[in-house]
């Protein structure tokens, strides 16, 4: 039994929490990923987006099958947790531009 806790969700940004966050996305078929702890097992999660927040702190949506059934859900997770890891980053710079891509703010 792992002692690995899963990782919680990130609320949205609100106005309190100052600037909107700065978000970054990639091309489509050349986006990073982590793997996300979930019901016992690393699951794989392409990221969507990343957003700088204006405290520092960063966060990251993906796109994840947490329980391994084939039904993706979409998260936004602050890094770092102990339940997110690094999987592979991109062969492309990431860019403000989001045309196209779901990203929630």
């Amino acid at each position: 039994m792992s002692t690995i806790p899963e990782p919680e969700a990130a609320r949205p940004w609100r106005p309190e929490d100052g600037p909107k966050p700065e978000v970054w996305t990639w091309p489509n078929a050349d986006r990073p990923s982590l793997k996300v702890w979930s019901a016992g097992a690393w699951r794989s999660a392409r990221v969507m987006a990343r957003q700088n927040w204006a405290d520092g702190s960063v966060r990251y949506q993906v796109e994840v099958d947490l329980r391994g059934d084939t039904m993706v859900t979409i998260r936004t997770y602050q890094w770092p947790q102990p339940g997110l890891r690094k999987a592979h980053g991109s062969g492309s710079a990431p860019s403000r531009n989001t045309d196209g891509i779901r990203v929630s703010r």
